[in-house]
């Protein structure tokens, strides 16, 4: 939730802490005030001609007092600021830790706990409450995990039977074309859906290696791939950008690219439709966008295109059905990458997906350049 900036817990505690301070220290000398100083003279009095006295009068001693207690609240501000400050602090320093375990949790890493120590307060037990709800998350996400996992891995085997029992009854002579052709185009289907849940489950897991990669050289091989479709369809794809390193799982990365230009390609207009694939460096991370021609896409439904199986129903082709899993695959995958996922509709039809992933300290400068990536690491092309 979007909200305006406003002044820290930790500030608002100094504040507060200084302000009561000195508003002790304004009563404390409000009191010298009223039960010593109201009694003083305001004027000199000489007890005996012989042995003289004189009281100091009132209007000496405020002059004297009025800057000694205006030092005196100075240094109460100071102190109770610098004080305040480091007493807040510390005071919030649970709260520090369970708020960054918050966001570990928001980015979908559910290993970590807070394991806060101490005896037992309200900042300990609202940390022992989340560190629970964790492991029930966590274990919860892992039984969904190895459910997919381990369905995928038992379809597999009577799929791949199944497909060759059609390729033999398609090689004989005696059988109805039309309906092999069927049964071949739903087994391939199955087939298909079989390996995007095997995939989806093994991306959230993260249980892969890590390794510089330039999504630029894996953006133009992803276009490469695809371009046989896209003449088919009648739609262009265009592609520009510069050397865009990141850290990441090169196949991975490979296959999200190839999901969000594949998306593109088939949910188009035919004919005229056209891809516009694009990287792009920025201070901290570097972005792949993908923007397509297309139909008119509501944001109530853009929203929901990530979520497995879910399609509009404006998007669905008859020759290219795909499995409801290309857009989820691609939010699991960056997601696992430590990355952001962006879909918007664009204003003449046709959607805009931006990927931001954090970008990587080595660049592949020579590497982009060695493979071809175009002057000053930049790369233009148009595949028809």
């Amino acid at each position: 939730m979007d909200r305006a900036p406003g002044l820290s817990a930790r500030l608002k505690l100094t504040l507060s802490y200084a302000a009561f301070l000195m508003l002790a220290g304004v009563l404390l000398l409000a009191a010298v005030w009223v039960f010593l100083l109201r009694y003083i003279p305001d004027r000199a009095l000489i007890l005996t001609p012989t042995n003289p006295a004189v009281f100091p009068v009132q209007s000496a001693l405020l002059h004297v007092f009025a800057p000694r207690a205006a030092a005196v609240l100075a240094f109460l501000l100071v102190i109770g600021l610098v004080g305040g400050w480091f007493l807040a602090g510390r005071m919030l320093a649970p709260l520090t830790r369970i708020t960054d375990a918050t966001r570990m949790a928001e980015t979908g890493s559910l290993s970590h706990r807070i394991r806060l120590p101490g005896r037992r307060d309200e900042f300990r037990e609202l940390a022992d409450a989340f560190d629970a709800m964790l492991t029930r998350l966590e274990a919860h996400v892992a039984e969904q995990q190895r459910f997919a996992a381990n369905a995928s891995h038992e379809l597999r085997t009577p799929l791949a039977i199944t497909q060759a029992l059609l390729d033999v009854a398609s090689k004989d002579g005696n059988h109805d074309a039309e309906l092999i052709d069927r049964l071949h185009a739903v087994n391939v289907r199955a087939i298909d859906l079989t390996e995007a849940l095997l995939l989806l489950s093994r991306t959230d897991q993260r249980t892969f290696a890590r390794e510089p990669a330039d999504m630029s050289l894996i953006a133009e091989e992803a276009t490469e791939t695809l371009v046989a479709l896209a003449e088919a369809r009648g739609v262009t794809i265009e592609t520009s950008g510069e050397a865009a390193s990141t850290i990441g799982s090169p196949a991975l990365l490979l296959q999200m690219a190839t999901n969000l230009i594949h998306n593109a390609v088939v949910h188009n207009r035919r004919g005229w439709g056209r891809v516009w694939v694009t990287t792009s460096v920025h201070p901290m991370t570097v972005m792949l966008s993908v923007e397509n021609t297309g139909e008119t896409l509501t944001p109530q439904l853009v929203a929901t295109l990530d979520e497995p199986f879910q399609r509009g129903s404006t998007r669905i082709r008859a020759d290219h059905p795909g499995v409801g899993l290309g857009l989820a695959i691609v939010s699991s995958i960056v997601r696992a990458h430590d990355g952001t996922l962006t879909l918007t509709p664009r204003d003449g039809g046709g959607l805009r997906v931006t990927v931001h992933l954090p970008r990587s300290e080595c660049p592949l400068a020579d590497d982009a350049q060695a493979m071809g990536a175009g002057p000053e690491l930049g790369w233009v092309s148009s595949l028809r």
